[in-house]
């Protein structure tokens, strides 16, 4: 099976991790990523003014590339994947940004929204199917007791997003029990870390973020993984006297197909 693949700033910089072992567990899973050429920062943030073309032309660029290719778009980073995906719905639903985007764009094919964005981990799930990724977990992680932390970004709106159940998430759960270890369930996993504020209200950043490790410690979690490198970051710097230790999914995954 073979993908685009949109790997955003983050993943060439503070995220190295999260993009090299999405990528080595995917060649060991025989799914080739094919990196789009000539890629632009997404924005980072979903520009919600209707009449905001600008902001959402290096997101159209990227989906018309997948596009043209004939394959599905593959994200790995929550912020990423939120932009684009939000973005392919504004190109097959709201007449006016369409319009205005391929004018200004001109591309030989006029962009609809044709392109698949799919999160790595739905392709995991939908394309590889976990139970047979549990058939090739080398180095199971049984004992381990493992929270999801999913935050705001990946699951909501939910009607756009259709990524999962936004109250009651579970894929990254399925994901933790393919690998062998314990997925351990708590109250704050889709709540949102204060990612976005930590530069403005660093006390506020702190306080969700004790909040969610407070919530998963209570619940017996041990360490937590995460596809937002925002997130991570926010857990690791504002964690306080409940730390539990934060990894990527990639991580994860490499750990138990024993590529790390």
């Amino acid at each position: 099976m073979t993908y685009s693949y949109y790997p955003g700033c983050t993943l060439k910089t503070k995220a190295k991790d999260l993009d090299h072992y999405g990528r080595l567990c995917a060649e060991a899973l025989g799914i080739t990523l094919e990196e789009i050429e000539e890629w632009q920062c997404c924005g980072a943030v979903y520009p919600l003014a209707q009449d905001e073309i600008a902001t959402r032309l290096s997101s159209v660029r990227t989906l018309m590339a997948a596009r043209d290719k004939g394959q599905a778009l593959i994200t790995l980073c929550s912020a990423c994947h939120h932009v684009l995906t939000r973005v392919n719905n504004d190109m097959a639903s709201n007449d006016n940004i369409r319009t205005k985007a391929n004018n200004y764009l001109q591309p030989a094919v006029p962009y609809a929204g044709e392109t698949r964005v799919l999160h790595y981990l739905q392709m995991l799930k939908e394309c590889v199917g976990f139970d047979e990724l549990k058939k090739k977990v080398v180095k199971p992680l049984t004992g381990r007791k493992i929270g999801a932390y999913y935050g705001c970004m990946i699951l909501r709106p939910a009607n756009e997003m259709a990524f999962d159940d936004p109250e009651n998430p579970t894929i990254i759960e399925e994901f933790i029990k393919a690998l062998g270890a314990e997925a351990v369930v708590y109250p704050m996993r889709n709540e949102c870390c204060g990612g976005y504020v930590t530069v403005k209200d660093a006390d506020l950043a702190k306080k969700r973020v004790a909040k969610i490790m407070h919530s998963a410690k209570d619940k017996g979690a041990e360490e937590l993984i995460t596809a937002c490198p925002l997130c991570l970051y926010n857990l690791q710097a504002n964690a306080g006297a409940d730390a539990v230790p934060v990894t990527y999914i990639t991580e994860l995954l490499a750990e138990a197909l024993g590529l790390k």
